[in-house]
């Protein structure tokens, strides 16, 4: 898998940090390759700026998805906002051509509906005035 398949910018955030190596921090901290010994021979001092740079890496890792996250959730917001509007608006058509439609129009309807699909109507519903259930 490469990055290339993913659409987000948070799965492309996810798929770097699954895959992260030292290089990569390193790059992003301006290129300077981080090597580590593993000898008693290293000092104090490089053992800190070690650590300050993966600490610095992290952070950007982490500003990083936080901003990716933020993004898809202000994405998300949005396209919830526009099905909550056409959900209302097809909700107020519907009843709008429900009180439109004759018995009989609403009956044929029913009538059509496919076997897999509930019928609204229930079998003891009081019948309104007009004879119709609906």
């Amino acid at each position: 898998m490469n990055a290339e398949m993913y659409q987000t910018p948070m799965e492309v955030a996810v798929y770097q940090l699954h895959n992260f190596n030292i290089s990569f921090f390193s790059s992003l901290l301006g290129g300077d390759v981080v090597s580590v010994k593993l000898d008693n021979s290293a000092s104090g001092a490089s053992v800190v700026a070690i650590d300050n740079k993966i600490e610095q890496a992290m952070d950007l890792v982490k500003n990083h998805l936080m901003y990716a996250v933020r993004e898809e959730v202000e994405i998300l917001k949005e396209q919830i906002r526009e099905l909550v509007e056409k959900n209302s608006q097809l909700e107020r058509e519907n009843t709008l051509l429900k009180t439109l439609a004759s018995p009989e129009q609403l009956e044929k309807f029913q009538s059509r509906l496919s076997p897999e699909e509930p019928i609204l109507e229930t079998p003891h519903a009081p019948e309104a005035p007009g004879g119709s259930a609906v």
